[in-house]
């Protein structure tokens, strides 16, 4: 009968052991649970921050944009300005003073002529006389060539409206001279390849 109670208050023991070994595990899950619980919130928490930081707002980056392509809009309306008056003083500059290079040029040839003229006085021989004209003559010539200028050629040269203009027709002059350049009235003149003046020419026909 001892016995009996002893394995009776064992079996109870076992029991309760059990229980509270039920009753441990359970309260384990239950944290467990719980914290995964926490951190799922933590995470979800986390990752919509971080949405909200990586999505902007469409109005602010809106306006960054048009206050960018405004920054830019101003430079290039300020550069195109200060563009234009630059050119402006450029193109006065040369209307006003593009003739400065040919005017010292020929500024020799006016210091030649003067010293003719002072020298005139002093000789009565027109061969001299003639001979200084000469020369201030080719001088002219030569730097007026270094400035683009050229003669129009008109001797033995086919009748052409592009260079030549014709004064007057002259018939009866036979087959070989008909619409050839027969005589220049006034030499024509081409500045760097460009017609200034036509040469004014008598024409066979």
């Amino acid at each position: 009968m001892a016995m009996d109670n002893k394995e009776e208050i064992n079996d109870m023991e076992n029991v309760k052991e059990d229980e509270k070994l039920n009753s441990e595990d359970v309260e384990c899950n239950e944290k467990d649970k719980e914290e995964n619980v926490d951190e799922a919130e933590e995470t979800d928490a986390e990752s919509t921050e971080t949405k909200k930081e990586d999505t902007k707002d469409p109005l602010e980056e809106a306006n960054s944009q048009i206050e960018e392509l405004k920054d830019k809009y101003l430079r290039s309306v300020a550069e195109f300005d200060n563009y234009r008056k630059r050119t402006l003083k450029e193109k006065t500059e040369l209307i006003l003073n593009g003739s400065e290079k040919t005017i010292s040029a020929v500024l020799p040839i006016l210091d030649d002529m003067e010293r003719a003229l002072a020298n005139a006085d002093k000789t009565d021989d027109p061969k001299v006389l003639k001979e200084g004209m000469d020369l201030i003559y080719q001088k002219f010539g030569k730097i007026l060539e270094g400035l683009g200028l050229k003669k129009i050629e008109t001797e033995d040269k086919d009748f052409n409206t592009d260079y030549h203009e014709a004064i007057a027709m002259v018939p009866g002059m036979g087959d070989e001279k008909k619409g050839k350049v027969l005589d220049c009235v006034q030499t024509g003149y081409t500045l760097n390849d460009k017609v200034i003046r036509h040469a004014k020419v008598a024409v066979g026909q």
